[in-house]
């Protein structure tokens, strides 16, 4: 029996509470992440470590989940705490030479994606910028951007202000045309729209799990494609870096071969076996369902803010789970603290105000939306 996703709403208690709509900042999470991270806790203050094999099971399934998700294999994914860890992995990772370029539109970005590329530039490595258009970024701006000394093209799944999704197959495709390498900062889709790292050609994706993924802050998850790890230099190592890593008595430095080698020590067993659970409640629900979901909930959002004249956007053809309006008076700051006072939890970006909603959302949510939109 398939679960209606209705059913899925009372796994969030910020449902009682509020009627929360900014998933593009930090979610709340559900009673199945609480209870496993509560569970975990108290395994470890009335155990110790006795049970650490269940743990390592646990974090091996989480993960294959991952994996799972993004199309990829469990040897190339590896836990980050954030996203910007793990751009940053990648960033102080690569092998560069003195003239080497990253292609990155810095006017859209958000700074995870923008910061640890400046931070190389002390090796030599330039930012050559790629040009923005409708708020968004093209294959053909992309294409513009690549010069002949370019080594990774790094962009967003979804630009955080704006919604506009980048079209990472196409912007994949031309890359592995031209010899570079794709990166991408998927915070912003992975979990709640289709990801396919192979389809896609993408080498390198780095999502915290605090926003569409349902998890918790500080933890996250990197994709390596497994022909680039070799490539991939560890900025920082440790014990479990190795490939014997429980070998303590026996110094042998010989770098894992799988994306885990990112991973340099005792790992934060409570944070991922959370996202664990975060990750199977989404597998469970189907990606594919999520997404239509929230382009349905989205799309009838946009009919009741254009009734009211508030210009929203993007259009549904470039826009995934973030719908912007321009407030009815006074700024979207403005806005968004009344929107806060009446119980409805929205961001203000760029002078608009952002809306982006997540599977358990239905109709109350929607209403109290409509509502504010029509008092202005």
């Amino acid at each position: 029996m398939v679960e209606t996703l209705a059913s899925y709403r009372s796994l969030f208690p910020i449902t009682r509470t509020c009627h929360y709509l900014n998933h593009a900042a930090v979610s709340p999470t559900s009673t199945r992440v609480r209870d496993a991270v509560q569970a975990w806790v108290g395994d470890l203050a009335n155990h110790g470590m006795t049970n650490i094999a269940d743990w390592v099971r646990k974090e091996r399934e989480a993960r294959t989940v991952a994996a799972r998700i993004l199309g990829a294999a469990p040897d190339e994914i590896a836990f980050v705490r954030s996203t910007s860890h793990g751009l940053s992995a990648f960033a102080e990772g690569l092998p560069w030479q003195p003239g080497d370029e990253v292609a990155v539109c810095t006017e859209l970005e958000y700074p995870a994606n923008v910061y640890p590329w400046m931070h190389i530039a002390d090796r030599g490595v330039v930012l050559r910028p790629i040009g923005p258009v409708d708020g968004g970024v093209t294959c053909e701006a992309v294409a513009k951007a690549i010069g002949p000394r370019t080594r990774v093209v790094s962009v967003s799944s979804v630009e955080f202000a704006t919604g506009v999704t980048s079209p990472l197959a196409a912007i994949g495709a031309l890359c592995r045309e031209r010899g570079v390498l794709f990166c991408v900062d998927g915070i912003q889709s992975v979990g709640a729209f289709p990801i396919d790292v192979v389809q896609a050609n993408i080498d390198l994706l780095s999502a915290d799990s605090h926003k569409w993924q349902l998890g918790l802050p500080g933890i996250g998850i990197a994709y390596v494609r497994r022909d680039i790890l070799p490539r991939l230099r560890p900025s920082a190592v440790g014990w479990k870096s190795i490939k014997t890593p429980l070998d303590f008595d026996h110094l042998r430095f010989e770098l894992r071969d799988d994306a885990a080698k990112l991973e340099e020590g005792t790992q934060s067993f409570a944070t991922i076996l959370g996202l664990g659970e975060a990750l199977a409640l989404l597998d469970e629900v189907g990606v594919e369902r999520i997404a239509a979901h929230i382009v349905a909930w989205l799309a009838e959002a946009e009919k009741a803010l254009a009734a009211a004249g508030l210009d929203p956007g993007p259009a549904a053809s470039s826009r995934a789970g973030i719908l912007t309006f321009r407030p009815p008076s006074g700024t979207a700051e403005e806005f968004a603290n009344r929107a806060a006072k009446a119980g409805v939890m929205l961001s203000p970006r760029r002078g608009r105000v952002r809306i982006s909603p997540h599977f358990y959302n239905g109709e109350a949510e929607l209403a109290a939306l409509v509502d504010l939109a029509r008092a202005g």
